[in-house]
């Protein structure tokens, strides 16, 4: 499997209500300084929804892109309907960042 199979194999397991971080990805997924690499896949995802790339967010829990309908608003609208928290208009990492 290579490193971007891995990254999406990993992010199809992120339960609705968490996020993980693009770094966070990269990690897991064996290449730990390729965080703008998972960004990248996030964003040309063939297989949204099974991959949950609105399930991603950055290291501070900004929501930066999201190439779907609706562009980030409409991915701040589906982590909320999932359960996730915000603060200050970021992800409250503390709450709802994916430990795996």
């Amino acid at each position: 499997m290579n490193f971007k199979e891995k990254v999406y194999k990993i992010c199809s397991s992120i339960p609705k209500g968490k996020v993980a971080t693009y770094g966070q990805l990269a990690e897991l997924a064996g290449k730990p300084k390729a965080a703008r690499a998972v960004g990248g896949f996030m964003r040309t995802n063939p297989s949204a929804p099974i991959v949950p790339c609105h399930r991603v967010v950055a290291s501070d829990g900004r929501l930066t892109g999201y190439s779907g309908i609706g562009g980030i608003a409409q991915k701040k609208k589906m982590l909320i309907i999932e359960g996730v928290f915000f603060k200050n208009n970021k992800v409250d990492l503390a709450i709802s960042r994916w430990e795996k």
